[in-house]
């Protein structure tokens, strides 16, 4: 208990308040009041408007991509990435089960199946390893499509997710996608600014998606991105995210079955603000992270998680690793007991109810994870 009180009281000093710390709360320092104010007097509230379009075209700037499509959420930008790369009803789409709840139900969404591959203790996220074992075990390629030797599913994607903002060996896992003929689709919605081998993640596999939720490094309150290297296929995420109509004066005619996901202008116009800081708060957390490090460096249980090799991290969710289950727990209440808002990282996915019959390999280090990891405060310290 007295390593959990010194933990808890470093903590409180970091943050300079004796008050509760929460777990990641967003900073308005910028323009976010001029632009909204701009967009109620403009009266383009909605998806149409100035913001959205200036908002698309700074992210595809940032993460050097050539085309950004906006959507009304992440896990609406997950649905649709998986619709634009012909992932159809019965399909299976390769994911870990140390991730957050959207990555599968956008999956189900389609009627696809998820199958559960291991993570890496040192990225938290896909691991290569597991990926190529799983397949080399399981599928086999027919007719250029890779298939599930046992189920005859077609598996049509794999979804590596950069767990807290840290990159995954994501040119590893795109190498083995393109031997299997599988897509990747990188769930980056925690990654903003992360980069693997000075390249930002997101941009690696045909589709990349980012979330603007209110705790995430940047928020527009709720939001997410579709990012791009493929020009024609933005264009039809944005057709698709627009209910399909096509343009027109006054008729209203549709040419597909699409979706109403387009973010609203007041949203891209918070969004807009927020990008202009988002270089200062990565800088911001990384600092607070450094101060961790330093801190945890002095013990051995629990484990500060740093960035994984050759990753800039922009450290979303700063990371504690206990050594034993039950230490978790016991943090958990003690933290949350004295003014430190932690949390444990989400449960596995193979672990819930509606996910509990899905194939799997052995998990064994998404488990041991799942068992021990904290997450600790680390909102942008203004």
């Amino acid at each position: 208990m007295e390593s959990f009180k010194n933990i808890c009281d470093y903590i409180h000093r970091l943050y300079k308040t004796d008050d509760f710390v929460p777990l990641s709360v967003p900073a308005f320092c910028g323009n976010e009041k001029k632009y909204l104010e701009e967009c109620i007097d403009s009266t383009f509230v909605s998806s149409v408007g100035p913001f959205v379009d200036l908002f698309e075209k700074k992210i595809a700037e940032y993460t050097h991509s050539r085309k950004a499509v906006v959507c009304v959420n992440g896990t609406n930008a997950l649905h649709l990435a998986l619709l634009l790369v012909g992932t159809r009803q019965e399909d299976e789409v390769l994911v870990q089960p140390l991730t957050f709840i959207a990555t599968c139900n956008a999956i189900s969404y389609i009627g696809a199946h998820p199958v559960f591959i291991d993570v890496d203790k040192d990225t938290l996220g896909l691991s290569p390893f597991a990926l190529r074992t799983w397949l080399k075990a399981n599928a086999e390629i027919k007719n250029n499509e890779c298939r599930n030797k046992y189920t005859g599913r077609r598996i049509k994607a794999c979804v590596p997710m950069h767990t807290f903002g840290h990159p995954v060996k994501i040119e590893a896992i795109k190498t083995i996608c393109e031997e299997w003929h599988i897509e990747l689709i990188e769930d980056a919605a925690e990654s903003i600014g992360s980069l693997y081998k000075g390249k930002h993640t997101g941009t690696f596999g045909k589709i990349g998606v980012l979330s603007f939720n209110g705790n995430k490094t940047i928020t527009t309150g709720g939001g997410g991105m579709l990012l791009f290297q493929d020009e024609a296929l933005a264009a039809t995420a944005k057709h698709w995210s627009t209910q399909a109509k096509v343009p027109h004066p006054w008729n209203f005619i549709h040419d597909h079955v699409g979706y109403n996901y387009r973010m609203p202008n007041i949203n891209a116009a918070l969004g807009c603000a927020q990008l202009e800081k988002l270089d200062e708060f990565i800088r911001n957390k990384r600092n607070t992270a450094k101060k961790y490090a330093g801190f945890f460096a002095a013990c051995d249980n629990p484990v500060f998680f740093s960035e994984p090799e050759h990753c800039q991290s922009n450290y979303w969710l700063n990371t504690l690793i206990f050594k034993e289950h039950d230490q978790q727990q016991s943090f958990l209440e003690y933290s949350n007991g004295h003014g430190i808002m932690t949390r444990p990282a989400w449960e596995l996915m193979n672990r819930l109810p509606m996910f509990k019959e899905c194939q799997k390999d052995a998990l064994e280090n998404a488990e041991w994870l799942a068992d021990r990891i904290v997450n600790i405060p680390s909102s942008v310290i203004l």
